[in-house]
């Protein structure tokens, strides 16, 4: 089968012919119609994540096997099935819960496959979608998506599913508490969709692009701010006239974390999403005294996402600007270059 992958300390995405694998038991064969182009992918590409004075996490070093073939978000059409296998049958079209575990684990047993400390995750440490086929190892993490466009379905998987879970985390709040995002790329946008979706008001959006900002806007953002230099957590505070309840970073780089964490209220609840690197220093003191709640959000569980989908299937969830691109070696290297350089608003979603 065709496959489009990334090979160690080369950031060039080659085409590579590679053996079709064969499902066995409960895995399925799918074919890959929609694959989704996240800012992770661009993390894997160059292979490891920016901690800050700590250096580079080097993904090689730490097991990662390569080549890798890219992409979590995927839609497809199952095309062979194993012999155990009894709730899908070729010819079914089904959306991709990427975010495997060991399955063995008191996290996997629970249903938190992503809380999974070996997690075998599809296009991380498996094969990913940015092939003709994708093996999934069990029936259980395909998803039906009846009545949804592919394209935005595929969406779900990932940028879909961590806002879903980021959300989760704020809330409930009252609903004209503030709640600020950083970041209005996919990621935010979904979440002020789903705040929206879930009766929330006040949202606040930052965005280094107004353009962004004009989707955050169109999408049900009540205020808006330009970030840039010199824009800092005294400007929020005076868009949104006052501290924030709860902080979603969908950027967490040191600048975004900083901010966030100055914003936020006494007991405020801070959730921290964005792999773009770096490190925030916190004066431990007022971590006590302002009884700050710091939490960690990476994707979600696949009753999350089966949550998720059942909303957009009720016509509930505005809708995210999707880009689609035909899926080849040249335009899994030019959507991750737009992405790593900010030309996207909303997502691309490569088409089979």
């Amino acid at each position: 089968m065709h496959a489009f992958a990334v090979l160690p300390d080369d950031s060039t995405i080659h085409h590579l012919d590679i053996p079709t694998p064969v499902p066995e038991g409960r895995q399925v064969l799918v074919k890959v119609t929609r694959a989704g182009v996240c800012h992770t992918d661009t993390h894997l590409r160059t292979g490891g994540y920016d901690l800050g004075s700590r250096g580079l996490m080097n993904l090689k070093d730490r097991g990662f096997e390569y080549p890798m073939v890219l992409g979590h978000e995927v839609v497809g059409i199952v095309e062979q099935v194993g012999d155990d296998v009894e709730s899908v049958r070729p010819g079914n079209v089904r959306l991709i819960y990427p975010w495997i575990g060991c399955g063995e684990c008191r996290h996997c047993r629970d249903g938190s496959d992503n809380r999974c400390a070996a997690g075998r995750h599809l296009g991380v440490a498996r094969h990913g979608g940015y092939a003709e086929y994708i093996l999934v190892p069990d029936e259980k993490y395909l998803v039906d998506i009846d009545g949804i466009d592919p394209s935005w379905a595929a969406t779900l998987a990932c940028s879909g599913l961590t806002g879903y879970s980021a959300v989760d985390k704020i809330l409930p709040l009252e609903p004209d508490e503030p709640v600020v995002l950083f970041g209005a790329g996919g990621l935010g946008l979904t979440a002020i969709a789903l705040l929206r979706a879930r009766g929330h008001r006040n949202i606040c959006a930052v965005d280094v692009a107004e353009r962004n900002l004009a989707l955050a806007r169109n999408l049900g953002a009540s205020s808006t701010v330009l970030s840039g230099p010199g824009t800092g957590a005294k400007d929020i505070r005076r868009v949104i006239g006052g501290p924030a309840s709860a902080v979603i970073d969908f950027v967490n780089n040191g600048a975004t974390a900083t901010s966030a964490f100055e914003v936020l209220s006494k007991a405020g609840h801070m959730v921290q999403v964005g792999l773009f690197g770096g490190e925030v220093t916190i004066p431990t003191a007022l971590l006590a005294l302002r009884m700050i709640h710091i939490e960690g959000s990476f994707v979600g569980t696949l009753s999350q996402l089966q949550d998720l989908v059942r909303i957009a299937q009720s016509g509930k969830l505005p809708r995210i600007p999707v880009v689609e691109r035909a899926l080849s070696a040249e335009a899994v290297s030019g959507a991750l270059d737009d992405l790593a350089t900010g030309a996207v608003a909303g997502r691309i979603v490569l088409t089979a």
